[in-house]
C-alpha cells in the first residue's frame, strides 16, 4: 500500500513536535535531577498552564541515609514506609504552604460578610481579650502583624502539640509578651493564623477541619489534603496534601478565585490576599532567609510593591520542609515543588534557580 506524502509529513511532524517538547524541559529536568539530593533525594514539579497541567516530572533517588530517616519518621508516625516514590498523589506534610490554604478559609467568610478584615478578635475570643490582645484585628492575623512576641518555630510547635484543644491555644497565645504594636511589627509565625483558625470556629460553629473541608478542600476537590491527626490542627503548618491537590488550589488562585466554572474567592478577597502588608511604617522582627526581598500580604509572600491598584506578578508561600507553591501572573502559570528536608541552606536560591528555569520554558 502506497503512503499518502501527507501522512508521511503529519507523521514526520508529530516526532519533531514531540522531540522539541522533550527538549524544552530538559534544562528543567536536568536541575531537577541535580538538586534532589540536596531536597531530600526526592521531588516532584507539576506546571499549571492554559487549562492542563503542562508538566510534570519527579525525581525519586533517596540515598542510604535518607531512606533510613524517613522510615524512623514514619515509624514515628505509624505508619510502615516513608520512602516510597513521589507521585502526583503522594500526601507530603507541607508546613507553611498551610497558611495560604488558611488564609483562603477565612476570606470565604469575608466575602459572606460574616466577618470584616477590621473585625477585632476580642470580639469573638474572649480569652484573647482578657490577654489584652483583644483589638488585634482579623487582617493583623493573616499578615503576622498581630504585634505578639511568638516563641522561635520549633519550641512553638512542640507547644501546641502539648495543647489538647483550640480553646487552650488561645489561652496560651493571650499570655504571650507583646513585642510592638498590633499592625506595626511583622514576625513571621503560626501565632496569628492560629487565632484566625478560632476565630473561624467561633463563627461557623464548626471546627476548623469541617469548615475547611466544606468550603476550600471540597470545591476544589482537595479530597486527600487534611490538618493532619493532633489532636488540634495548626493553621498555619499541619496540612498534608498532595501536589494535585495543592496544584488544584493553585488554579483557583491563578484564576483569580474560580475553579471548575465555579467561584470559591471573590476577586476582591483574591486582590486583598496580594496587596503587601508590609508597609515603610512597619518593623520586621522575624522573617525567614528565603523570604528575601519580598512582601507579605495575607497567608502569602507577593511583590514588596504590590498594591490594590498594582499588584505584583507572582505570589508564594514555600514551606519549613521546602515544598515551595508559587503562582507568576505575567506567563498565567501556577507551580507546585513538593518535596521534604529540613535543612535549609540554599533554599532561597534554589526556589530563584527553579522559578528562573520555568519561566524560561513556558510560553
Amino acid at each position: 500500500m502506497k503512503i499518502k506524502p501527507a501522512l508521511i509529513a503529519l507523521f514526520i511532524c508529530c516526532l519533531c513536535t514531540n522531540a522539541f517538547a522533550q527538549n524544552k524541559f530538559k534544562k528543567l529536568n536536568d536541575w531537577m535531577d541535580e538538586n534532589a539530593l540536596d531536597m531530600g533525594g526526592r521531588a516532584i514539579l507539576l506546571i499549571y498552564q492554559n487549562g492542563k497541567v503542562a508538566h510534570s516530572y519527579s525525581v525519586n533517588n533517596m540515598n542510604l541515609r535518607q531512606k533510613l530517616a524517613g522510615r524512623m519518621i514514619a515509624k514515628r508516625q505509624g505508619k510502615t514506609s516513608d520512602a516510597d516514590d513521589y507521585t502526583a498523589d503522594s500526601r507530603v506534610a507541607i508546613a507553611s504552604c498551610s497558611k495560604w490554604l488558611s488564609a483562603a478559609l477565612v476570606m470565604t467568610y469575608i466575602d459572606e460578610g460574616k466577618l470584616k478584615l477590621t473585625d477585632t478578635v476580642g470580639k469573638f475570643l474572649p480569652l484573647i481579650a482578657a490577654g489584652g490582645k483583644g483589638k488585634i484585628t482579623v487582617a493583623q492575623c493573616l499578615s503576622h502583624q498581630t504585634g505578639i512576641k511568638a516563641p522561635p518555630l520549633k519550641e512553638g510547635l512542640q507547644e501546641m502539640r502539648n495543647i489538647s484543644s483550640m480553646d487552650e491555644a488561645i489561652k496560651n497565645i493571650a499570655g504571650m509578651p507583646l513585642e510592638g504594636e498590633p499592625g506595626k511589627v511583622f514576625h513571621y509565625s503560626n501565632v496569628g493564623l492560629q487565632i484566625a483558625g478560632a476565630v473561624v470556629e467561633k463563627i461557623s460553629g464548626k471546627t476548623f477541619r469541617a469548615a475547611f473541608a466544606e468550603r476550600i478542600a471540597t470545591p476544589l476537590d482537595m479530597g486527600n489534603t487534611d490538618w493532619g491527626e493532633g489532636k488540634i490542627p495548626l493553621p498555619a503548618g499541619s496540612a498534608i496534601s498532595t501536589p494535585h491537590d495543592y496544584l488544584n488550589f493553585l488554579t483557583m488562585i491563578l484564576n483569580k478565585g474560580t475553579f471548575g466554572g465555579k467561584r470559591i474567592l471573590s476577586e476582591a478577597s483574591i486582590a486583598q490576599m496580594q496587596i503587601n502588608r508590609i508597609t515603610p511604617d512597619v518593623k520586621v522582627a522575624y522573617a525567614p532567609g528565603e523570604a528575601g526581598d519580598l512582601g507579605y500580604g495575607f497567608g502569602e509572600w507577593v511583590n514588596k510593591g504590590a498594591t490594590a491598584a498594582k499588584p505584583g506578578n507572582s505570589v508564594s508561600s514555600p514551606g519549613l520542609f521546602g515544598s515551595y507553591p508559587w503562582v507568576d501572573y505575567n506567563r498565567n502559570y501556577a507551580a507546585f515543588l513538593m518535596t521534604f528536608y529540613v535543612k535549609n541552606k540554599g533554599r532561597g536560591e534554589r526556589y530563584k534557580e527553579l522559578k528562573k528555569l520555568v519561566d524560561e520554558v513556558v510560553p
